[in-house]
């Protein structure tokens, strides 16, 4: 039987030893937007832009469905810490119908571009037909996505996430076969460039939930749940879709800051987009430390939660934020000290990279919000708790820094911080730099909002034993 991970002596050992594999699987999973980037950006401007405009427009359906079926992590780990096992192997079936139900309304999404790329202005007829055959790509690769993300949820919540580091891993190794391929063609193929980067994520997303299936029936730990896909239940599907849509909203909120950016940002020209899917991509690879730390904090938290460890609870939290805040402290000294070397990797366009370099002095301070947002709302998850850090979002994550970005940025108030975006970020263009600067601010105010709710549910905690 499958040991609950005891964390009352030294929490953050405990989570450094869930988290790397988390940080490994998860690294290797944003290695396919870094491989579509660098191998797409040594194609043409326009094929960059196609590229940059069709990811920011999966990953916002994506990440959002991805959210939704995520509300597995705290209740396979509440039902895995309170022993019942039988209960975790029938959630995770129960979430696959989810997901294939979410594959379904995500695939419409991806096949009408053309009501996004609104957002973007004038786009050129050539760089919108491609976005569309990249999305089109992408559509079918949603449903093994999703599928694989069950997988993953389980695996992350009874802390067993090494099978999933290895699929990951395994995953680069053709997705760099496929995209060389698919990209720049050969062996009879014409180069499709963009739409080659979809496709090839298309062909490794279904070979990855093959081997994550295959893992499922020959690892104990799994077996010891009895994972399987009974029936859909209303009971069960509305205890998912209770924690999932407000998850899902929050995973949401948090990427359309990167979405609508790239859409807007788009109306500077070829190069500032260009430029902008560096600096996301940056972002985001950044985020992987945090983010499996977080998981792995939250799912340990979840455990406790479920065995009724409340102080247990408490204390891995708490050390978790701790972990993420040295993290961030880390991973920006690394950012500061080599921004140019970054961007060479990227791209060899030189207009690109120049705007690029001026985008990146941001990078640290953002990161640090954005590490401290990611905790605080993981630890929250943990308990259960995803409409009131949903609200708070809305309030500071939508408000100040998507609508307040495009008020200040590109709409009516266009260029009324123009001398504190050159302060932050000399030489990069107002827009872009406001939009980022406001998305800052809207992290820094959602971070500080969450921690103080955080805080509410530890003294209820003290006050009436309440682990919700």
């Amino acid at each position: 039987m499958t040991a609950v991970p005891r964390v009352a002596s030294t929490p953050w050992r405990t989570i450094l030893q869930q988290a790397w594999p988390i940080l490994v699987g998860a690294w290797a999973g944003i290695v396919f937007a870094v491989l579509d980037t660098a191998m797409v950006g040594h194609t043409d401007a326009i094929d960059l832009q196609a590229m940059a405009l069709g990811a920011s427009i999966y990953i916002t359906v994506f990440v959002g469905l991805m959210g939704v079926v995520h509300a597995l992590i705290p209740i396979i780990a509440q039902h895995f810490g309170a022993r019942r096992l039988s209960a975790a192997g029938h959630a995770w079936g129960q979430g696959v119908w989810l997901a294939l139900g979410l594959s379904v309304l995500g695939g419409a999404c991806l096949l009408f571009p053309d009501v996004w790329l609104s957002l973007s202005g004038s786009i050129e007829p050539e760089v919108r037909t491609r976005v569309a055959g990249y999305l089109v790509a992408l559509a079918l690769a949603l449903p093994s996505a999703l599928l694989f993300r069950t997988i993953y949820a389980m695996a992350t919540a009874i802390s067993q996430t090494r099978g999933v580091m290895a699929i990951n891993l395994g995953s680069i190794v053709f997705k760099l076969l496929f995209n060389t391929w698919f990209i720049f063609g050969g062996l009879g193929l014409a180069p499709m460039g963009a739409v080659g980067a979809g496709v090839a994520t298309l062909v490794v997303d279904w070979m990855m939930l093959a081997a994550g299936l295959w893992m499922l029936r020959r690892h104990p730990a799994f077996q010891t749940l009895r994972p399987r896909i009974g029936w859909p239940r209303w009971r069960d599907q509305k205890e998912l879709l209770r924690l999932g849509l407000p998850m899902g909203g929050s995973y949401l909120i948090e990427v359309c800051a990167f979405s609508f950016m790239a859409l807007l940002i788009a109306r500077d020209g070829l190069y500032a987009s260009g430029a902008q899917q560096i600096l996301a991509n940056l972002i985001a690879l950044c985020y992987m430390l945090p983010m499996s730390l977080s998981l792995s904090t939250a799912s340990l938290t979840a455990q406790a939660v479920g065995a009724h460890q409340l102080a247990t609870a408490r204390r891995t939290g708490l050390h978790g934020i701790a972990l993420v805040m040295a993290g961030a402290v880390l991973t920006n000294l690394i950012l500061i000290g080599a921004q140019r070397p970054i961007v060479s990797a990227y791209t060899d366009e030189a207009r690109v990279a120049v705007i690029a370099l001026t985008l990146l002095q941001i990078a640290p301070w953002f990161h640090f919000w954005d590490a401290m947002h990611c905790i605080s709302a993981y630890i929250l998850r943990a308990y259960k708790i995803a409409l009131v850090p949903l609200i708070l979002q809305i309030l500071a994550l939508t408000g100040v820094g998507l609508i307040g970005g495009w008020w200040l940025g590109y709409g009516p108030a266009a260029g009324a911080i123009a001398p504190v975006a050159r302060w932050f970020m000399p030489g990069a263009p107002v827009g872009a730099a406001t939009m980022w600067i406001m998305a800052m601010a809207g992290l820094a105010l959602t971070s500080l909002l969450l921690f103080g709710w955080y805080g509410h549910v530890l003294r209820r905690q003290r006050w009436a034993g309440d682990p919700a």
